[in-house]
């Protein structure tokens, strides 16, 4: 049996609660779960601040020394000193300190009467809950661990109820107590008791390295009568404050933390927590949500467990984003599909990327739980664009900003605090181009609950959720909706701002109009006079030099479309590489292993066929190589004539070992006639490369969600005109995302993949060589998704 020394209790205490505010809310909860009826009251009795005791104290230690200060030079200054330092406003504990001060007679009655002064300062915590018995106290306050709320609650689980009982379940948070002060007294009553129950306790005792657990007396007893019979409630007064409480500090505990302990945004709970300085109310803040309106974008979302499986539904709405355009919002829904993509991806690359292992059962066990995030131009509100008072805007946002985690209406630290960035955004919008979406530009709320979310528990140090795969999918699930918030942002911005007319629509159309003004300064100069001929002249200037402009016009634009051609292709190239750079580790590491594992073998036979398989992975690669060598910039850009189903085949041959190990069955099927093109090659196959890549990645995660699923590639070549068409039998593509995919940036992978240029630098190299990519709006799945790519390689 383990033995436990009394230090262990400061363990699970004073050094595990990491905060004040922590500590401050563990108590809050326990008021709140005694069903208090009146919220929960705390009040700070300071009559002489931790600093000011802590000075006074070392001047009158270093009198009674005989090492007296240089401004002090007897006792009646070092009194006068220390009666400065008391709070008047502490009323009359002001003047019972005032007195005891004043009678000292010497150095060591004077540091007797610091100590009693010390200990009037308090911070009580007070409810009207049930109370406690004395036998309550013995049995359940003073056992750590106590096993009562958590069978409740995990009753409550197991018989579908909707709300937990308590918000607390582990039994130690009535230890947080003693982060705030070395000495602690309760008092607390049920109903049906006539006196009080009082239990008091010096931390200071525990400190005792030599002391096992039981060496440290803690009795209950029982106190004086009830003043009133019916009362029913606890009150926790500390002493031995560990942290100087002046005014000013309570207020900021107020506005950082109270103010956030219940969920702003959220339904209104009914628990009032009311702070007193010295018997003077602190004020808590509310928010309002009027301040939400002024938001330039926000997004809602609603995560939940279908018949289905898991669906995350999603409204965005973008308000200002600081030039004209009209509201925009969208609803969608991503299913279990998308969100299996999106939140775990295949588990190969999660494992080579060293991210936690996720099954796709943890889409379903983290449970449902919703969200908001309003996003706030920080820019703007500098540019005083917003509607509103901008300084009371930027004020507001500086409260409230942060995005925060709450658990039955009731906040999880350290979620949303200052220096916390638990959904990793200001990383994120670092390396991202365009809306800059970091927390100091939210103001929003994660909302989860105790029996819809049994999996998503706190540490034991109050400091955030444990790391499990449902932590990570709730994680992982808003960083996915702030990054469809911007994909929306960048769409409007592209719809509305970006969009500008073209310079010279048809070059033809110039050509024309110059001939024609031609012909009209000639019909001008046979019927103007002999003295009028300078205004024709100054007419044929004017058209000469419109002649110019246009003609350097339409080489500025030709430079800047073989810059826009450049810049895809460099673009493809980039994708094409990491692709290689995945296979070359894949295969580097297959080829170590493998090398390994010769070292152990002596058989010749052995030996000789996993030396054939390396070069088997070789070979691979060098086929991948192969491929590379017609998508660099310069091959890229050189249109010739070839046989496109010679080079589908050549493709494909390239991806065979590949197809091999995700178990892809592949389908060709080929015209009765050689397909004869000219094309830009390098276009081509960045095409049929990007479309390969994106059937892979959706056709593993298909196959991880269902056991029996067969992964099924069919491409097929066509003539008159040539087209390329391309199916598989993964989850498909939604009809809400059938105009999005091709849109720069936007992807529904997995966060280390999700790049969102594959598919958009396909159409445009479709495009390119006069052609086009898109999928086939009258080929639907049994889900009535899209399946089929229809690859135009060149115009008719």
């Amino acid at each position: 049996m383990f033995k436990i020394t009394a230090r262990t209790i400061l363990e699970l205490g004073s050094e595990l609660i990491s905060s004040d505010a922590i500590a401050f809310y563990e108590l809050i909860k326990n008021g709140i779960d005694a069903g208090t009826k009146d919220g929960v009251t705390i009040n700070f009795n300071i009559v002489l601040g931790r600093r000011d005791y802590q000075e006074s104290k070392s001047q009158t230690l270093s009198a009674i020394e005989g090492k007296k200060p240089d401004d002090i030079t007897d006792l009646g200054d070092l009194k006068e000193m220390v009666s400065g330092k008391l709070i008047s406003e502490a009323g009359n504990f002001w003047e019972i300190a005032t007195d005891l001060i004043n009678k000292a007679d010497s150095y060591e009655t004077l540091l007797d009467a610091l100590e009693m002064v010390n200990n009037m300062n308090s911070i009580t915590i007070s409810d009207t809950g049930s109370g406690m018995s004395l036998r309550e106290l013995e049995n359940v306050f003073l056992v750590i661990g106590t096993s009562s709320r958590k069978k409740d609650i995990d009753f409550a689980v197991a018989n579908g109820k909707s709300r937990a009982p308590f918000l607390g379940e582990k039994g130690i948070g009535r230890l947080s107590a003693m982060r705030l002060g070395d000495h602690l007294a309760v008092r607390t009553a049920r109903a049906n008791d006539e006196t009080y129950n009082l239990l008091s306790i010096d931390w200071s005792e525990f400190d005792d390295a030599t002391k096992m657990i039981e060496d440290i007396e803690v009795v209950p007893r029982e106190g004086k009568k009830k003043a009133d019979p019916n009362f029913s409630g606890t009150d926790i007064r500390i002493r031995k404050l560990n942290s100087d409480w002046s005014e000013k500090r309570v207020e900021r505990l107020a506005l950082d933390d109270f103010s956030l302990l219940v969920n702003p945004l959220g339904k209104i709970s009914g628990q009032r927590i009311a702070v007193f300085w010295n018997d003077k109310r602190v004020h808590i803040h509310r928010l309002d949500r009027s301040f939400l309106s002024h938001a330039n974008a926000l997004i809602r979302g609603k995560y939940q467990i279908g018949d289905n499986g898991p669906e995350l539904e999603l409204r965005i709405e973008v308000n200002n984003l600081g030039f004209i355009h009209p509201k925009e919002v969208s609803i969608e829904t991503a299913t279990a599909d998308v969100l299996h993509g999106a939140l775990v991806g295949p588990k190969a690359k999660r494992r080579r990327m060293n991210k936690r292992d996720i099954d796709y059962s943890a889409l379903e066990s983290v449970g449902p739980f919703d969200f908001e995030l309003y996003w706030f131009n920080r820019l703007l509100l500098r540019k005083a664009e917003s509607t509103g008072d901008p300084l009371a805007l930027r004020n507001l946002l500086d409260q409230w900003m942060g995005v925060r985690l709450y658990r039955d209406g009731f906040r999880v630290y350290p979620y949303g605090s200052e220096n916390d960035d638990w959904l990793e955004l200001d990383k994120t919008a670092l390396a991202s181009k365009g809306y800059s979406l970091n927390r100091i530009q939210f103001v929003g709320q994660v909302e989860i609950r105790r029996l819809q979310n049994p999996q998503l528990i706190d540490q034991t140090n109050r400091e955030g959720l444990r790391q499990t795969p449902e932590e990570a999918i709730l994680k992982e699930t808003i960083q996915f909706a702030v990054e469809r918030l911007r994909d929306e942002m960048k769409r409007v911005t592209k719809e509305h701002k970006d969009a500008t007319e073209t310079l010279i629509a048809d070059e033809t159309q110039t050509i024309d109009l110059e001939k024609r003004m031609s012909t009209a300064i000639q019909s001008i100069r046979k019927i103007v006079p002999k003295e009028h001929r300078d205004v024709v002249e100054e007419l044929e200037l004017m058209r000469e030099e419109f002649a110019r402009y246009t003609a350097q016009a339409r080489e500025r634009i030709a430079e800047m479309e073989k810059d826009a051609d450049q810049m895809l292709a460099m673009a493809g190239v980039g994708l094409m590489v990491e692709v290689v750079a995945h296979e070359l580790t894949r295969s580097a590491e297959d080829a170590l292993d493998l090398l390994n594992g010769l070292k152990q073998k002596t058989v010749p036979d052995e030996i000789r066929r996993r030396l054939e398989s390396l070069r088997a992975s070789m070979t691979s690669i060098s086929k991948r190589l192969r491929i590379l060598d017609p998508l660099s910039v310069t091959g890229r850009q050189r249109k010739e004539r070839f046989n496109l189903d010679q080079l589908v085949g050549e493709v494909l041959e390239a991806h065979e070992a590949q197809f091999e190990r995700h178990r892809v069955r592949l389908k060709i099927l080929l015209p009765n006639r050689p397909v004869e093109v000219s094309a830009v090659k390098g276009m081509v196959v960045q095409v049929l490369e990007n479309l390969i890549s994106n059937s892979i990645y959706w056709m593993d995660v298909e196959r991880q969600r269902k056991m029996s699923f067969k992964p099924e590639l069919t491409i097929s070549v066509e003539n008159h005109p040539p087209r390329i068409r391309f199916v598989d039998n993964g989850p498909g593509i939604p009809k809400q995302y059938k105009d999005r995919i091709f849109d720069l940036f936007f992807s529904l992978k997995d966060k280390s993949r999700r790049r969102g240029l594959g598919l958009y630098i396909a159409r445009e190299a479709a495009e390119h060589n006069g052609g086009a990519l898109g999928l086939d709006p009258e080929v639907l799945n049994a889900e009535g998704r899209f399946t089929t790519f229809d690859y135009q390689v060149v115009a008719e």
